[in-house]
């Protein structure tokens, strides 16, 4: 591509679907985390029980990306976007009308399905329409949408908790299915597909990862580690706030709302960063950077200590996440660059997933069932992961710029 079409009118409306796709799913995942604690009232359990929610969400994430992934190499990148959006709209919404807690948890299985689908098809998308140039900025970019959605959640719940509860809040997270009527009008599809298309496509994605086994594990591996570090900085963090520091509606979206603009901040820095320095030291230098401020994170007492923290733990998880995108859409083998990222990730996901689980275990035995101690839970399990990352990033592949298709 010609250097004066790097943001043409085609190319920014593909960025943005992409990056809306992620974000306002984002947003549906995290209303969630904000509400813990009234639905197990509402439910009459108990927040342990609310957080297979997330398990399941989580856990389910696989199959979307492995479904929309195929339909998205077979038929197109833009029709499995919409599909995702559609779906994960309609699940949202029909989660405000759970009757029981049984219904709800099914609705989250099958929410985490189209959630699964849309960041591998909208990534493959995104990297597909843009120069190589451009690739660790847009990768920022991005993944700043799981934090924009994450901060759009907080604010959502700042303003509108109080007066609509979270069925009603739930219901504002059908929104996102306008975004449908933007993509089908200003969004093309891909080129580089396009291009390929009469190419043949592998009857199944075993057969596409022969040769290249190693390289999947190794993916799957390294998103395990990120899953556990976003969503353990992240799922139970506002709960903890509330729980343990006993913080209001208020001061919790408000520590909330600034921790995601230092991850938005992270993920655009240490994307477009890692065009200059490489995928994997990027990643290394955000990972260690946040095993520095963890204990800052989990143990400051006031708010204005712990927000912070928080903006700087979450600049380095996210800024670290920043070149996730690029840095699976360039490891992907060929003809499977819809589902390969996607797969890996949500695989790791599915390793990941019980995360909320796993940190409200500890925290209940270190502390107690009434105090929980989540202080302590959120070091051992990201200070574990984030040294983890480090590692595997500092001696796993890399593959920066190389060419997609025709590009």
């Amino acid at each position: 591509m010609d250097a004066k079409e790097v943001w043409s009118p085609t190319q920014r409306h593909i960025v943005a679907a992409s990056f809306l796709g992620w974000m306002l799913d984002a947003f549906d995942f995290f209303l969630v985390v904000f509400v813990l604690k009234r639905i197990a009232g509402d439910f009459g359990t108990d927040v342990k029980s609310i957080t297979y929610a997330i398990f399941l969400t989580l856990a389910m994430r696989p199959v979307g990306a492995f479904l929309f992934g195929r339909v998205a190499d077979h038929y197109g990148r833009r029709p499995a976007l919409m599909a995702s959006v559609l779906l994960y709209s309609a699940m949202e919404c029909a989660s405000a009308f759970a009757p029981t807690l049984t219904v709800f948890l099914v609705l989250r299985a099958l929410y985490g399905v189209a959630m699964g689908g849309e960041w591998g098809v909208g990534a493959s998308l995104a990297f597909e329409s843009i120069p190589v140039r451009s690739r660790g900025l847009v990768s920022g970019m991005l993944q700043a949408g799981y934090p924009c959605g994450y901060l759009l959640a907080s604010v959502v719940f700042g303003l509108l908790f109080d007066h609509i509860g979270w069925r009603g809040m739930f219901i504002v997270g059908a929104a996102p299915a306008l975004l449908v009527l933007y993509i089908r009008s200003k969004v093309p599809e891909s080129a580089v597909w396009t291009a390929t298309r009469s190419a043949p496509v592998a009857k199944s994605l075993w057969h596409s990862l022969s040769g290249h086994w190693l390289l999947a594990l190794y993916a799957i591996a390294l998103m395990t580690c990120f899953n556990f570090f976003s969503h353990g900085t992240q799922d139970l963090y506002p709960h903890f706030l509330e729980a343990q520091r006993g913080f209001s509606t208020g001061t919790t979206s408000i520590i909330a709302i600034v921790y995601n603009i230092g991850a938005i901040c992270g993920g655009i820095v240490f994307g477009t960063l890692s065009s200059r320095i490489g995928r994997r030291r990027a990643i290394a230098i955000a990972a260690g950077l946040s095993l520095l401020v963890m204990p800052f994170w989990a143990y400051a007492l006031t708010p204005l200590a712990l927000a912070a923290a928080a903006f700087v733990m979450q600049f380095m998880v996210q800024g670290a996440w920043g070149v996730v995108p690029v840095h699976l859409n360039e490891l992907s083998p060929e003809g499977i660059r819809a589902t390969f990222p996607g797969f890996v990730y949500q695989l790791g996901n599915l390793l990941a997933s019980y995360n909320a689980t796993l940190q409200t275990t500890i925290a209940e035995n270190h502390g107690s069932v009434a105090q929980p101690d989540f202080s302590f839970a959120f070091v051992v399990v990201v200070g574990t992961v984030a040294a983890l990352l480090v590692v595997l990033a500092s001696f796993g592949p890399e593959r920066r710029d190389v060419r997609f298709g025709l590009q």
